[in-house]
């Protein structure tokens, strides 16, 4: 199982060259980072992980600009967004980000996507969350098109692209791997549908999530496909609980990394690291 690290970066914690440079002298197989455009004044959807919405969340980073300045220091980390909202974005520039950055890292992005919580952050972008999933299922397969086709074209519901050229294409073939976020009732038919791996948050629940991942693996197997990956974000940075993600099938674990200043950031960031090539 692969050790990756994720964290919010604003522009108080420590800097993204700074944290990619560690992260990959210490070994980490991938650095991610989260996405939020915006957080509306009103609050009416709550926070999923209950009480107040922490601060950070109002102060992130654009993740593809700072994906991009992690990839010119850096050599071998996979670069990750963990995740973009691909609902609240418009599928033509995001292709273009995407295949932009993968161009620069030398094929190490890694699209983690998701169809967000949010539902005042969803409005204010024109999405209405009742059809989130279905936008972003036409989005996805809108920039599989641009990334993999000379002369690209879309037709469906939501979403419409016009015969077009858009380049550069990723360097990954035939593109980045998608990485479908959520725990949701639906979301492995969502993996399976048109994702190359899996990425439930948090690990609270191993009796369920293993049964899950087995099923997910089963259903793969059964319609032909390869092994789907499943990524874990938010594991416990404990040796018996990423024993249980190594017993459950997981081949990654992303390890959350608070957003505080570097002199805070690095000790703990080693200390995560005590993790790497243990599993």
């Amino acid at each position: 199982m692969e050790i990756g690290v994720t964290m919010f970066p604003t522009h108080t914690s420590i800097g993204v060259v700074e944290l990619g440079r560690a992260a990959e002298d210490l070994g980490f197989e991938s650095l991610w980072f989260p996405e939020h455009t915006n957080i509306p004044v009103s609050r009416a959807t709550p926070y999923p992980a209950g009480g107040e919405l922490p601060e950070e969340y109002r102060q992130i980073l654009d993740p593809f600009t700072a994906l991009a300045a992690v990839a010119a220091v850096t050599e071998r980390i996979g670069l990750g967004t963990g995740i973009c909202l691909v609902p609240q974005r418009d599928p033509i520039v995001t292709a273009k980000e995407v295949a932009t950055v993968d161009l620069l890292s030398g094929g190490r992005f890694l699209f983690g996507i998701g169809a967000g919580w949010n539902h005042e952050e969803m409005r204010q972008h024109g999405t209405d969350p009742a059809t989130r999933f279905a936008l972003m299922r036409e989005r996805v397969l809108a920039m599989k098109a641009l990334w993999t086709e000379d002369e690209a074209a879309f037709e469906g519901e939501y979403v419409r692209v016009e015969r077009t050229w858009q380049w550069p294409k990723p360097v990954q073939d035939p593109h980045p791997p998608v990485l479908v976020g959520g725990t949701g009732p639906g979301v492995l038919d969502r993996v399976l549908d048109y994702g190359d791996g899996w990425i439930p948050t948090g690990w609270r629940d191993t009796e369920g999530m293993t049964r899950r991942i087995e099923e997910l693996r089963a259903r793969a197997a059964d319609a032909g496909r390869d092994h789907v990956p499943v990524t874990v974000f938010g594991a416990p940075p404990k040796p018996e609980a990423l024993e249980e993600l190594v017993a459950a099938g997981v081949d990654r674990a992303v390890l959350w990394l608070p957003p505080v200043p570097a002199d805070e950031a690095l000790p703990r960031l080693r200390r995560h690291s005590e993790h790497v090539g243990r599993f």
